[in-house]
């Protein structure tokens, strides 16, 4: 091993080593937050169930990973007929249908809505979906969203982590609360952010815009 390589080995390890001692020390690596409220993927399948024939998800505000809130809302229906209305539509359409929703959303529809990653529907809470021009019923696919952090492969790197990693976040505020469990996602098209729902918010103070930071890895 020559000399060059030998030191750009050197420089990748103390840096490493610095991040980690930074975020011991309390420094840690800040992150802004944006608040989730419930929502809804859809299959292009149950969105021209639910708005008609040939139709498309129209859109309100882009987002980041190419994805965007559209202008189509849904009622959603738990089993003892309890309702949400005015559900926000996320758009591209997906090859699932998934609702994402609160715990205090699963308890006033009165479904059992496991905390999942986004994605991973199987065995999770049935749920109805009420359109314009029909509605589908979901005997799976109502999930509480895991609280993650999204990430640009160089937001990563300077927060040495990686793809699928567990880390956990403190929020510097009056409530001082620390998020545990908090799932790392890496991808070219996303913007650094952290998600989490309106309970985990309300209860810890915080609103789109804040900033947490990694408090360990």
């Amino acid at each position: 091993m020559d000399n060059s390589n030998v030191e750009l080995i050197t420089k990748m390890v103390l840096e490493a080593v610095e991040k980690k001692n930074a975020a011991q020390s309390g420094e840690g690596f800040l992150v802004p937050i944006g608040v989730s409220a419930r929502h809804i993927h859809l299959t292009q399948e149950h969105v021209e169930i639910l708005f008609g024939e040939g139709y498309h998800l129209t859109k309100f505000k882009e987002l980041m990973g190419g994805q965007f809130a559209s202008n189509e809302k849904v009622t959603i229906v738990g089993l003892k007929l309890r309702a949400i209305e005015n559900v926000r539509v996320l758009g591209p359409v997906r090859k699932n249908t998934q609702v994402e929703i609160s715990a205090t959303d699963a308890i006033s529809l009165g479904v059992k809505a496991p905390i999942r990653e986004s994605g991973n529907i199987a065995g999770s809470a049935p749920i109805a979906i009420i359109g314009p021009k029909g509605a589908v019923y979901l005997n799976e696919g109502c999930i509480v969203a895991k609280r993650h952090i999204h990430m640009a492969p160089k937001d990563a790197m300077a927060a040495g982590v990686h793809d699928g990693d567990i880390v956990s976040v403190k929020a510097d505020n009056e409530r001082g609360t620390i998020f545990n469990n908090v799932q790392i996602r890496v991808d070219d098209s996303f913007t650094l952010e952290m998600h989490i729902d309106t309970d985990e918010a309300n209860a810890a103070q915080i609103k789109s815009g804040d900033t947490v930071r990694i408090v360990s890895c």
